[in-house]
């Protein structure tokens, strides 16, 4: 079966297709908003280490340089097993972040914090095959996808939020009351990532639509997909490659969609950039005191995890969508005012103009992405169309890397 004998799309399974593309980008974050969540909980067992910086710092860099790796093997890789093993290995930290909680009975000390540190770098390596692997095998499907699952990952960051305030409310704002809490989200994040695992490994390669799109890659050249088609009972061997074609013998190398594309990579990068020097840690420590009290930076990171979550549905409005290269770079470059902003609201600004402040930049992150994401993999074939999207994805992460190394700019003058 070459090319132009596969048939015509199957839209049956569409929109399962994108709940289950939502509930897997919920959970590719979801541990990890959890545990950016409870940085209360951190900051109170932990206070001379400044978890909200450090646990971001250590993740990113083993989550950029897997990512890395993956990137640059990505042809190579089975994305099955890519997939299955981030969402397993999200399963698994989850449970060992619970585990030493209870091990420890709740207490600080640097012992602990190392162990949580490291359980935030295997969150990073979970992350780079998740994302990586998911934003690839989507890119070549439809955009609604990538936009469903770009959706899921604000909405984990949502819902997080949301739980926090929940439990913040309902246990008594104290160490025990603070812990109590930390523990539903631990024990939630890891119900909710066993059940990503299953939708990845069942659900997902047998609807329709995805077969398709994935028989449509895998004729390509894609050698990425046999696993996943295997699973949804298509075997690549009924797929015949026109070996004779020599367009389908040519493929772009990373090199060369990196330099088509490279103002989409600074756009992710940028995005990130910015908005990593700002969110958590500059939310967490740096705003001053106000009348909402403890409960201020929990409100500012509630803001921007809804705000990031409303920005990314409204380019499915076609006349809002962003879709000129140069259009979106200005927007983006645009969007580094926030910076002055920020600082001059945090010295002489109340909490009004701060919340105002902090959706915006949720707000421009979320669909600034998207619009990005959904533009970018236009015009290839699939097996260059995932290349592509691993490549965008490592330029955001080294965005994420760079902001929150960045970060920590916003302590001079402060002292540690």
């Amino acid at each position: 079966m070459a090319i132009e004998n596969i048939p015509r799309v199957n839209l049956e399974g569409k929109y399962a297709a994108i709940l289950v593309c939502w509930l897997l980008g919920n959970g590719c974050l979801f541990s990890w908003n959890s545990m950016l969540t409870i940085e209360d909980y951190y900051v109170y067992l932990f206070p001379n280490y400044h978890p909200s910086r450090v646990l971001t710092l250590v993740y990113q860099p083993f989550a950029l340089g897997t990512l890395a790796i993956l990137a640059y093997n990505e042809a190579k890789i089975n994305t099955r097993t890519r997939n299955l093993f981030g969402y397993t290995l999200f399963f698994f930290s989850t449970l060992l972040v619970l585990i030493l909680d209870l091990a420890t009975s709740g207490k600080g000390g640097i012992g602990t914090f190392i162990g949580i540190c490291a359980i935030s770098g295997a969150f990073g390596v979970a992350d780079a095959h998740v994302q990586g692997g998911m934003v690839g095998d989507l890119s070549y499907m439809r955009p609604e996808f990538i936009q469903s699952f770009l959706a899921g990952l604000a909405a984990s960051g949502a819902l997080t939020s949301a739980l926090r305030l929940i439990t913040k409310a309902a246990f008594e704002n104290s160490r025990d009351g603070l812990r109590k809490g930390a523990i539903l989200f631990f024990a939630i994040s890891i119900l909710f990532e066993l059940l990503c695992v299953l939708l990845y490994a069942s659900a997902f390669p047998k609807l329709p639509i995805v077969k398709y799109y994935r028989s449509r890659a895998a004729a390509e050249g894609s050698k990425t997909v046999t696993d996943d088609l295997a699973a949804g009972g298509i075997q690549t061997s009924s797929i015949e490659r026109d070996e004779e074609d020599p367009k389908l013998l040519e493929r772009k190398g990373n090199k060369q969609l990196l330099l088509e594309n490279i103002d989409y990579a600074l756009d992710m990068f940028l995005i990130y950039v910015l908005t990593l020097s700002i969110f958590p840690g500059f939310l967490s420590e740096d705003t001053g005191s106000h009348s909402l009290g403890t409960w201020y930076a929990l409100v500012l990171i509630a803001m921007y995890n809804v705000s990031d979550l409303i920005g990314r549905y409204i380019p499915l409005s076609k006349f809002l969508k962003l879709e000129s290269r140069r259009i979106i770079m200005t927007a983006i470059l645009s969007r580094f005012l926030l910076i002055p902003a920020f600082y001059v609201t945090a010295k002489h600004g109340d909490q009004g103009w701060m919340i105002m402040l902090t959706s915006f930049l949720g707000l421009s992150n979320g669909y600034l992405t998207v619009s990005v994401l959904t533009a970018a993999p236009k015009g290839y074939k699939g097996p260059e169309q995932n290349a592509l999207g691993n490549i965008l994805v490592l330029f955001l992460l080294a965005g994420i890397f760079a902001g929150v190394t960045l970060d920590w700019l916003w302590l001079i003058g402060k002292g540690w």
